[in-house]
């Protein structure tokens, strides 16, 4: 027990003067540790005399470390700790999956961050702008329903799971159309982890996680942002309204004595794109986003709780052609409604334990509404045909808690519990089907050394519906094989229950007939995957002697590489399939078995004012028509490959206040076999493809005054519209036909954000 008879104070400050609030500090030994409060102040208490060295840390800037010395006569050393920004991501903190915020290096998942510079660098106007740059991620999109849906490492959406602040975005079903509902204004940073984290986040979690971590308020202040960005569709533009892309944002934030307020709303305007559409049709449908958030909550040194309310109204517009004999035309109009409440809490009981506790409810509406205008009097009239008019409702109720211990300083253990309870109704869903989930965790983190760490982990689940496997395991493993290499290693099994869509929902029109299949069986897997990550600091020049002073600053050249490879066996994988009653109607089956694998390799560098990456993956889908018919016999090839490139150029021109961005990324052919016939009428199969496309955006940036930030550039500067497609179904259940749609072209943008702020502890 330490002796009462001094302590240490100090402050911790950011570059600008602004107190750094809930930085991390801690003794070297580790026994002691506290945070700063609103004000930036910390104080440790009950030291004996001597020499200590404390460790301050805080998310996003450099750590630092001080030597103090508590002396005989018990007065009270006074320290104030200047942070900045960390110059490169090496030193980033990552949340997802973890017991509490810690290093991207020391995590024994490969986590992949994106932040909010780079957010503001590409220009985006949703979240797929950000994430299409990224390595093993692809879009697709369904021009009839204008939605978007994403793949990872070879897999589709309805394995990945979308996570705001942690807590599970909802969607109707099998596509990530949530993903492209969330405001890009109001996003700081996103994680994504890629491997099953079925553990830890339950179903739906075999491919990945992407997690949207929201902004946060920074110190005692008043603050003000607001955005207007313009961008063009191709070559159609219209000023702020109708053709072109418009985003208009404002958000206020307040933030004293622990009290935090955060309010904001965003108008995404989309007009769509004519394309090849002839008419009153397009090719890309307009689509129009309302999105809001409040956020209101308390912080002080050891508890934190906060209420969420995200908010978002969608209209996707559909006008069809005119009917020349009835100079009428059929309308439709999707409209999304989506209400999210969280609420969060943080307890820091001791030194030692900490619990965390979230619930969530979503309300989730989609409608369709279809409509016959009369185009020769404007009359508009709703149609009464079967299935004309539609309203689909999902909700979703959520509970997640967990206590993290430290037994030890080298064993922590965290137990949990999550609950899932799900429910829709609606005309094309049959019945009022309802799926209850119940899971119990527990997790720990051993590290016998300082150079090896092992996470494995349990999860016991209870699925009203399905039974589920006695228990899933997982283990990750990190080793330090020295000063600047580190090897990841991981198993884990997957379990995903089938979503209600999959099971009782059934949309027909006319690019979609597709029907639930109530016999769905749960999916299964084993993953594997691991990666080498190896990264150095070349010093030159004098290097930094005190960073809270910034006495001096150092040139310094950051390396990373990163090479990584993974391998998963999926059993009755879930995907559409064909009505055996009816081969011209999809329905969700059961594969009896999938498979993926891959590898990939990153490089990153880091120097003065230059960012650079460079890398590669190849990714490669079980070959599925090998379990049909007498193929098997045949040299198909066990996996069928496809190859992505991927780079980035940035540089800061300090001086002028500008940054400049380049960003590539090349998406191989994507190779399939399919069954059909010779010219002799006998069965065989033939090799398609998805074509290959180069995309690429350039971008600047430029702060004209103290609260003025200047954007503009060019999108899609290769003018990608459609891939050549050699297959006769495009994807199954939400193929159009034809060549597969992209991008509506270049297209080139500009914008304005103003920031302000003033302190409030006046």
């Amino acid at each position: 027990m330490l002796a009462q008879t001094g302590s240490i104070k100090g402050k911790v400050l950011l570059v600008n003067g602004e107190p750094a609030v809930y930085a991390n500090i801690q003794l070297e030994d580790g026994e002691l540790k506290t945070i700063t409060n609103e004000a930036g102040t910390f104080s440790m208490q009950g030291l004996k005399p001597g020499t200590y060295q404390i460790h301050v840390s805080l998310l996003g800037h450099e750590s630092t470390s001080h030597t103090l010395k508590v002396p005989t006569s018990g007065a009270t050393p006074v320290v104030t700790i200047r942070l900045i920004p960390s110059a490169t991501p090496l030193n980033e903190v990552v949340v997802t999956g973890q017991y509490e915020p810690q290093s991207l290096r020391k995590s024994v998942y490969q986590i992949r961050t994106i932040s909010s510079e780079r957010i503001q660098q590409r220009g985006a106007v949703n979240v797929m702008g950000v994430l299409n740059n990224e390595l093993g991620m692809r879009f697709s999109n369904d021009a009839t329903l204008g939605t978007t849906d994403v793949q990872l490492m070879g897999m589709s959406g309805r394995n990945v799971k979308i996570l705001l602040d942690g807590v599970p975005m909802v969607d109707r079903g099998d596509t990530r159309e949530s993903l492209n509902q969330i405001d890009i204004n109001s996003i700081e940073r996103i994680e994504i982890v890629e491997g099953p984290m079925s553990v830890s986040y339950g179903s739906d979690a075999l491919a990945g996680v992407i997690n949207i971590i929201t902004k946060k308020a920074t110190g005692e202040h008043l603050g003000v942002t607001a955005r207007l960005q313009e961008e063009t569709v191709g070559q159609e533009y219209q000023p702020l309204t109708q053709q072109g892309t418009h985003n208009q944002s404002l958000g206020l934030t307040w933030q004293k004595k622990g009290w935090q307020v955060a309010v904001g709303g965003t108008n995404n305007t989309f007009g769509g794109w004519q394309g090849r559409a002839e008419g009153r049709t397009k090719e890309w449908l307009p689509k129009d986003q309302r999105l809001g958030h409040v956020k209101v909550g308390y912080v002080n040194g050891t508890f934190s709780v906060y209420y969420r309310l995200d908010g978002l109204m969608e209209t996707i517009l559909s006008e069809g052609a005119e009917n020349i004999n009835t100079q009428r035309a059929r309308d439709q109009k999707y409209l999304t409604n989506r209400l999210m409440h969280q609420l969060q809490g943080e307890w820091t009981i001791s030194e030692r334990v900490q619990l965390t506790t979230q619930a969530s409810y979503t309300d989730y509406e989609r409608r369709t509404q279809t409509s016959i205008l009369d185009l020769t009097t404007g009359r508009r009239t709703l149609s009464l045909g079967q299935g004309e008019q539609d309203v689909a409702k999902f909700d979703s109720k959520t509970f997640r808690t967990t206590l993290s211990y430290k037994l030890s300083s080298a064993v922590s253990l965290q137990p949990g519990v999550d609950i899932n309870l799900d429910a829709a109704s609606g005309a094309r869903i049959a019945g009022t089907p309802s799926i209850s989930d119940y899971a119990l965790f527990i997790s720990s983190v051993i590290n016998p050394t300082s150079a090896i760490s092992i996470r494995p982990g349990l999860r016991f689940i209870k699925n009203s519906v399905y039974d589920a496997p006695p228990v899933i395991p997982s283990l990750n493993t990190k080793f330090s094989l020295g000063q600047n290499l580190d090897l990841r290693l991981a198993y884990a099994r997957g379990f995903r229950s089938p979503a209600l869509r999959e099971l009782y929902f059934n949309y027909f029109d006319a690019s979609h007939s597709i029907v639930g299949n109530p016999n769905l069986k749960a999916e299964y897997s084993n993953s594997f995957n691991g990666s080498f990550v190896w990264q150095s600091v070349a010093r030159q020049g004098v290097a930094r002697q005190n960073v809270a002073r910034q006495s001096t600053s150092a040139k310094d050249v950051h390396l990373k590489s990163t090479l990584g490879f993974f391998y998963n066996h999926f059993h009755n994988l879930i995907d559409y399939g064909y009505d055996p009653t009816n081969p011209s109607v999809s329905m969700t089956v059961n594969i009896d078995q999938f498979r993926t694998t891959g590898g990939t390799f990153e490089n990153q560098l880091y120097w003065n004012n230059l960012q650079a990456s460079v890398g590669f993956s190849y990714i490669g889908r079980y070959n599925s028509i090998l379990d049909e018919g007498d193929y098997a016999s045949r040299d198909l090839g066990t996996f069928l490959w496809s190859p992505e490139v991927n780079a980035s150029l940035t540089y800061h021109f300090k001086k002028l206040g500008t940054q400049l961005g380049f960003f590539y990324k090349y998406t191989g052919k994507r190779p399939s076999y399919t069954a059909t016939v010779d010219s002799q009428n006998n069965p065989t199969v033939r090799l398609a493809e998805i074509g290959a496309f180069h995309w690429g955006d350039v971008t600047l940036t430029k702060t004209l005054t103290k609260y003025l930030r200047l954007s503009a550039g060019a999108k899609n500067i290769f003018n990608v519209t459609r891939l050549t497609n050699s297959s006769t179904d495009v994807g199954g259940a939400h193929s159009t036909g034809g060549p597969v749609p992209m991008s509506y072209g270049r297209s080139y943008f500009a914008g304005l954000v103003v920031n302000w702020s003033k302190p409030t502890s006046h």
